[in-house]
Formats: C-alpha cells, structure tokens, sequence
C-alpha cells in the first residue's frame, strides 16, 4: 500500500527483527494480488532487510473481521496483536475499534497492542452521535497497551480513561509515548548534486523551491499552500511548489475529492507552471527532493505535530521547515520558532506567505533553521522506537 501507515509497519518490522521479534502483517483480501511474485514491492519494504509473512486473509473490514482474526489467532498464537490504528486505513469503518472488546469475550490469550497515529474521530456510524468517540475509547480501553505517537493524544487519552499509574498496574491498559520514525532516511541517489538535480527538473538557482511531501488532504492545509504561492509570485518572487509524492495513496477515498479542489484552485491562481508533481517515486528520489528543496511547507489546518511522519522526513533530511502552530505549544516544547522551524497562523494563507517570504534572500535563517531540524530530528530513530516498542511487548507477555 501506499501511505504513511504501510510505511510505519514496514519500518517497524525491518527494525524489530534485529531484536528477535518475528513480526507478521495481516490484512484484508484486498491486497491478495499485490502479493504474487511478478508484483513490484513498494519503495519502503524494497528497502527493508526483511520482508515478513503477509497473511490477505480478512474479507474486509466490516464484522467479518472479527471471526476472520480469531481464528487466525487461534491457528497461529502469536504473542501480541498489534494494531496500527487510522481510521482511513481500516476503511473509515468503526467494527476494527470493537476487535480487543470481542476478542476479549471469547477468552483469546494473545495480547492486544493498538498505536494511535491519530484520534481524530472518524466519520463512522453517522447517526450514532456519541458512540463515535465511545468507539474510540473502547479500542483503547479493551488493549492491553495503547502506544501514542504524540503528547496531546497521550494526555486525551489519560484524561478520559482516568488512568494512572497506580490503576495501570491494577486495570485498564498500560499507556505509552512512542514517537513515530521517518519512512525516508537522508539517502538520496549515488553521486547526488543538489543543483544538478534542481537544473534537471527546471529549477534555476534563483528559483525559491518550496517542496510539499505527502497526499492532499482536508487536514493538511493544501488550499493555503497554493493560495500563498499565488501571493508569493504576486510580489514578483520567482518561488515555486514541487509537490512530492503520490497525490491520494490507498488509505483515504477522501483524498482524490480534495485533490481535485486543490488542482481547481492551482488553474484558478494561474499556477499551473509553477506547481509541479513528482508523483509516486522510490525512496532515494524522494530524499532528493527533499534535499534540493530551499524549504518544506506543511501547513496542517490543526497546527504542526509529531503525528506527521512527513514532517519527521523533513527534519530528518535538515530542510527548513514551516509550519503551523500548535493549539498547545506547551505539548510540543521541542518545537522552537526561528530556530528549528517558522511557523505561521493554521488556515491563513497571507500570513503563511508571510512568514515564507522571511527565508527567501536570507540564507543565515535557512542555514540556522536546517541545523536545528537536523537536532531535531535526531529524535526520531527506528533502532530506538524499536527498542521501546520491544520493552513494551515484554511488559505485558504472558
């Protein structure tokens, strides 16, 4: 699959299996013929020392699922059953968030995992009102571990569950802050020249690159990014957009509605030579990308977070970044404006223009703001999130 949840698996697998955990990935029947050996792999697990057992034997992800990984547990008796959890990439279904309270009931031994990569509450069960986020809650109450990927959503979840450290020795589930790593590494094609590679795809030195990695979505801040080019190129600045990447991915059907509104808006501001797409590309042509862009823009709607494993690529790679502030900056303390990242004002595109406009013909704040994402993006290494991952499958085994 293409997306930053398939990405994470991989990557945590190839780096699990260094520490003995043998690692297998179920998942729905769907993706049975990606599986045959004339089929291409995606970049990430190309690139993956290990590639593991992938069981397509699930149906779907409606309540055929249920009895489906019962009996693949049972039939199998791993240890731990881990779910990385996005509602998207479980169909924007909600019977998934109901799976520990059912295997639960029927006795199953194998310890239940669920990773948070978000908690935004999913449009599942339209006319449940209330139950949605009780979904939510019981996916997590019903696991005998929840990892989160950020503070706020640790702190949201220890807020409704009411639990601390004293009631996770006695009940409920053991809560844990695990960062999320990068799905690419700073490795772009041998012999690499930044400018060549900026020449090749039309970039002149002057040209202000603006790179923008990932898929379009609702989320994501697409129409303020193209609304503060518009504004940048009104000024007479020579700044243009690489958007890295494939446009929707496999996870999101709701990608390809907003793709479309955003691409309506580039042929409305006249940007159509100024916007331009790579498309999906292997690892090493994203890292260049990456590399030859004068600053990556990622101006989520609900401000910058460690959720975004885009925006941990960024860091990791030492771009200049700019962002969007956080509505609790105090949960992201790491995050420092004018040192490691700029950010601006979510869902205002003058001022996100703005505050771009400070790093173009000012090479001092882009050398100091990529050597802060650089420190920053030490964070966020696999062998670490591998290791801590470990430790908490130890600590709740049989």
């Amino acid at each position: 699959m293409q997306g930053g949840i398939a990405d994470h698996t991989a990557r945590l697998i190839d780096h699990l299996a260094p520490l003995e955990v043998e690692a297998s990935v179920l998942i729905s029947r769907r993706w049975s013929s990606s599986l045959s050996p004339n089929s291409s792999l995606n970049s990430t697990q190309a690139e993956a020392a290990y590639l593991p057992a992938v069981y397509p034997q699930l149906p779907n992800w409606g309540w055929r699922c249920w009895p489906a990984i019962r009996r693949f547990l049972e039939e199998r008796r791993p240890d731990i059953l881990h779910i990385q959890y996005q509602a998207a990439a479980f169909e924007l279904g909600g019977w998934v968030n109901w799976l520990p309270w059912y295997l639960k009931k029927r006795g199953l031994k194998t310890r239940l995992v669920t990773t948070f990569h978000d908690l935004r509450i999913p449009y599942l069960f339209p006319k449940a009102g209330a139950f949605r986020w009780k979904s939510m809650l019981a996916l997590a109450r019903y696991s005998d571990a929840v990892i989160c990927t950020d503070r706020e959503n640790l702190q949201i979840l220890q807020r409704q569950l009411s639990v601390s450290k004293e009631e996770q020795r006695r009940s409920g589930p053991l809560l844990k802050l695990i960062p999320l790593g990068s799905n690419v590494e700073p490795q772009p094609p041998a012999n690499y020249d930044r400018m060549a590679w900026r020449a090749k795809d039309g970039f002149t030195p002057e040209t202000f690159l603006m790179a923008y990695f990932g898929f379009l979505n609702e989320s994501k801040g697409g129409e303020a990014l193209i609304k503060a080019l518009a504004l940048l190129r009104q000024q007479g600045l020579d700044a243009q957009l690489l958007l890295i990447g494939g446009e929707v991915g496999h996870a999101d059907p709701t990608n390809m509605a907003y793709a479309e509104q955003v691409q309506s808006l580039i042929h409305q501001y006249g940007l159509t030579h100024f916007v331009h797409r790579t498309g999906y590309v292997a690892l090493p042509e994203v890292s260049a990308h990456l590399l030859a862009a004068d600053a990556v823009v990622m101006p989520y709607r609900e401000g910058v977070s460690f959720r975004r494993t885009s925006l941990i690529a960024a860091l990791r790679h030492g771009c200049p970044v700019v962002s969007t502030r956080p509505p609790e900056p105090q949960l992201i303390p790491e995050i420092q404006h004018g040192q490691n990242m700029l950010l601006a004002p979510p869902d205002h595109a003058a001022a996100l223009a703005e505050t771009i406009g400070l790093l173009i013909g000012n090479p001092q704040l882009q050398a100091r703001l990529a050597e802060g994402a650089k420190t920053l993006g030490a964070r966020f290494e696999w062998a670490n999130i591998a290791a801590e991952t470990r430790q908490l499958y130890e600590a709740i085994a049989v």
